[in-house]
């Protein structure tokens, strides 16, 4: 029996996690009432699935319904100051995230990886390699398959590889990973959180509910402030040399109970700065989970990255490289992307800013960027900015910006989409820029 069984409950949102969390409570028992601000049409098959699971959906809500309930399943689309969180508050009702309500039933175990930037690619790495050395295992939370849906979908599993955001954290309590990684933290989400102070408490909530025996893994020189519980193992992962997992000279090497690991990474996506830094807190969580070297490093070798992450999409008979780097939208993945890129680079930048600073990175432009090539929303921003550094160019849309790249490359150069923006002044997301991208390359690339 659990505390969430037979409850009434207010579940906010009507997403996908939402939809998990109503159809568990549901077939726990529970009485189960959905509400969203969005038009009902936009949703009608979750509406339609939730009624038939026994659950009502109201679609335009302007408020919280009158009558009383036990708990309130929160999607992470809800900021703290959201009047319909403040509502709950004076009501007294107590708030869970999905992630909270999905790991009271989950069986299985969990491997937790949260960060500001590569959490996706990494818990897809790591589920498919796990499941490639035959082990079962799911991506779970923010990307791959809501908690609350494979504990009752897929409770046959060994792990959930959960990717976790600080929005989710901010209703998580007791959520309990056994292997918990914290990649990086940069300056993101700061429309959302107050400022980095919160953010980064918020992050840190993810191993207040480890165990003795459980693995942390931080990066080197990450100052912890005493969150991590005592008895918890605690790793350094990094590129220097007293680290526990370490990337250097073409692999991750580390060393548990006398067992010292080594994976190559040559000639793997992961062989680069950025991505093999993420990489060496990966092989320690999965030899932390059971597997040896060669199970690992087959896992390097086979794994095929997720689309718009610094994607090759394109190189042309002349020998110019197109590469898609659509879901780097903050300058600090911008940053992470002109170095892992083959130099020179043309970029192709801007969108809806999400941060004030667009200094930080202009010392890296000069090092690796042969034009700046600038569209949406803040291209006149950008352009102030870094026009006094590398040559820049107002495109104004993104077919424009690739079009004038491919005239002006020249063998060897790189034409890199890593927008450091958001995507909604021109797109619905960072997937259709990319797309878009992808399509104009090829439309244009060699003529």
């Amino acid at each position: 029996m659990s505390k969430y069984d037979g409850v009434q409950a207010l579940v906010l949102g009507a997403g996908i996690s939402g939809e998990a969390a109503a159809r568990l409570l549901l077939a726990r028992g529970g009485r189960v009432r959905v509400i969203d601000e969005g038009k009902a049409d936009a949703s009608a098959a979750v509406a339609q699935r939730i009624t038939a699971a026994g659950g009502q959906v109201t679609f335009g809500a302007a408020g919280l319904p009158s009558e009383p309930f036990d708990v309130c399943v929160v999607s992470p689309a809800f900021a703290l100051n959201h009047p319909w969180i403040t509502a709950c508050r004076a009501r007294g009702l107590p708030m869970v995230s999905e992630l909270e309500l999905g790991s009271e039933y989950w069986s299985g175990r969990v491997i937790a990886i949260t960060g500001s930037k590569g959490k996706s690619s990494l818990v897809k790495w790591c589920s498919d390699t796990l499941t490639g050395a035959g082990i079962p295992a799911s991506p779970a939370g923010n990307y791959g398959i809501p908690l609350c849906q494979l504990a009752l979908d897929r409770p046959d599993l060994l792990w959930a590889v959960t990717e976790v955001s600080s929005f989710q954290m901010e209703h998580t309590r007791t959520f309990h990973p056994e292997i918990a990684i914290l990649l990086n933290l940069q300056a993101d989400h700061q429309d959302r959180h107050v400022d980095m102070t919160e953010y980064k408490s918020a992050k840190m909530r993810l191993f207040a509910s480890m165990c003795p025996g459980d693995v942390v893994l931080l990066p080197a020189g990450f100052e912890d402030d005493g969150c991590v519980p005592p008895g918890v193992t605690l790793w350094r992962f990094g590129t220097d040399v007293g680290c526990d997992w370490r990337y250097a000279d073409h692999a991750v090497t580390g060393q548990a109970e006398g067992t010292r690991v080594r994976v190559e990474t040559g000639g793997s996506w992961f062989d680069n700065e950025v991505f093999g830094l993420s990489l060496s807190a990966g092989v320690a969580a999965l030899h932390a989970a059971g597997l040896d070297a060669e199970q690992i490093a087959a896992g390097v070798r086979a794994f095929e990255p997720l689309p718009h992450r610094m994607q090759l999409v394109w190189e042309s008979r002349h020998g110019v490289r197109y590469v898609d780097d659509s879901k780097a939208t903050s300058l600090a993945a911008t940053a992470a992307a002109l170095r892992m890129a083959r130099k020179p680079v043309r970029l192709i930048a801007g969108g809806l800013l999400k941060e004030p600073d667009l200094e930080g990175i202009k010392e890296l432009l000069t090092k690796t960027t042969k034009k700046g090539y600038l569209i949406g929303h803040c291209s006149r921003q950008m352009f102030q900015a870094w026009s006094d550094v590398i040559p820049c160019e107002e495109c104004g849309t993104l077919d424009q910006a690739v079009a004038a790249a491919a005239r002006e490359a020249r063998a060897g150069d790189t034409v890199l989409l890593s927008p450091g923006t958001a995507s909604f002044d021109q797109f619905s997301s960072y997937r259709e820029r990319g797309e878009r991208f992808t399509a104009q390359v090829r439309a244009v690339a060699d003529l």
